[in-house]
């Protein structure tokens, strides 16, 4: 068996349709199933067992013992959050109480970190483990993931197998409930179906051009194959960045989403509200190179291709789920 927290989730249960997709149907699904927006993410599914959220320890008593992985991917990840103790509960003590038993039971054991650990990213977008206590995140959710990554790496009692992901900028089917934490690629869709317009923040520095803002963003079928990739191999245990490896501008996701709907680009820029201006991200980048040094030869989509097969097989003129 195969566990999942935050199954009814956007990484989560595109996590669950790709083990799907692989033959694999022994899967537990946790989360908080009692949220109707994400119904839709989980109900098709085929696994063995929905472990609402709160029952997961008495479950693990019962079955720890049968477990084949653990994915601990479930969080609270609202960056607009400013409730330190709630992040503390859900993404630090519960991460470590699931790392305990997963080591207890030499359970191979994979969790979603941030890209957000970086800060404002003045050191860089390595994820060499040894400049973990350098980093300075920005926010309380940020801060809750780099304290759960600083613990990890000072364990000694370990799961046989462990890696931590460093999610940068996630986007695809699935995350449609996550409303103004979902991506730029699905807001953007649907401004474009009401308004006909891409609106965009303008840009506070002189060396960015408004819309030349730059991320690594990552189309979610490429995580999961990733994800896949550590479940059915042997790579070293550790801290990965998950990324492309290449920035893009927010001007080229925007013109990908008027290509694929077949629209002329009508992008407005606005101003970016006084409360993030100092602590927006103008550039992030992952480095890659462990990631690939440890076997990972798979290509990323570009953010072009991407999107286009985003908006195409799942945004417009219908939405669907993965």
């Amino acid at each position: 068996m195969i566990l999942i927290t935050g199954a009814a989730g956007f990484i989560g249960s595109a996590l669950t349709a790709y083990l799907n997709e692989q033959g694999l149907t022994d899967l537990i699904l946790v989360d908080d199933f009692s949220i109707p927006a994400k119904r839709p993410n989980w109900i098709h599914k085929r696994y063995r067992y929905l472990v609402e959220r709160h029952q997961l320890w008495d479950w693990l008593k019962a079955y720890a013992s049968e477990l084949r992985a653990i994915f601990h991917i479930g969080a609270r990840t609202d960056t607009f959050l400013q409730d330190e103790a709630t992040f503390h509960e859900l993404n630090l003590t519960y991460s470590q109480k699931l790392w305990m038993i997963a080591a207890e039971y030499q359970i191979p054991f994979f969790y979603a970190s941030s890209a957000a650990t970086y800060g404002d990213g003045t050191l860089g977008f390595s994820d060499d483990e040894k400049l973990l206590p350098a980093l300075k995140p920005l926010n309380p959710y940020a801060r809750s993931k780099h304290q759960f990554d600083l613990w990890v790496v000072s364990q000694t009692h370990t799961p046989p197998r462990w890696a931590g992901f460093k999610f940068f900028n996630v986007y695809g089917p699935n995350e449609y409930h996550k409303g103004a934490m979902s991506s730029v690629a699905y807001r953007g869709t649907l401004q474009i179906l009401q308004e006909n317009e891409l609106r965009l923040f303008r840009s506070y520095r002189p060396d960015y051009r408004d819309g030349e803002q730059k991320r690594d963003f990552i189309y979610v079928k490429d995580v999961v194959q990733v994800l896949y990739f550590f479940l059915v191999g042997e790579a070293p245990s550790g801290i990965y960045n998950l990324g492309t490896g290449r920035a893009e501008s927010f001007l080229t996701l925007g013109e990908a989403l008027f290509r694929a709907m077949g629209r002329p680009a009508r992008i407005r820029f606005i101003d970016m509200p006084e409360a993030i201006r100092e602590k927006y991200q103008y550039f992030t980048q992952a480095d890659v190179r462990k990631l690939r040094s440890v076997g990972y030869t798979q290509p990323f989509h570009s953010l072009s291709e991407g999107v286009e097969a985003y908006v195409r097989e799942y945004l417009w003129p219908n939405l669907r789920y993965w």
